[in-house]
């Protein structure tokens, strides 16, 4: 699967996480993910792949934030 595809598909994941280890590894997958373009965006410079990355770090920010409670 390209790693595109990959994003994609984890951006139109339904994010119902029950337990806090299911944060904690969604967490980790789309910071994977987000490292992953970003290397790629360094060689390619394409703003496809930019937006994905913005989009990709607005659920990143969504799962930490449930992760750390709310104040």
């Amino acid at each position: 699967m390209n790693l595109l595809e990959r994003a994609e598909e984890f951006e139109h994941r339904k994010f119902s996480f029950k337990t806090t280890s299911d944060r904690i590894v969604a967490s980790r997958e789309v910071k994977a993910l987000i490292l992953e373009l970003n290397e790629v965006y360094k060689i390619e410079k394409d703003l496809e792949i930019m937006d994905q990355m913005k989009r990709l770090t607005a659920v990143k920010q969504k799962i930490e934030k449930r992760l750390k409670g709310r104040p």
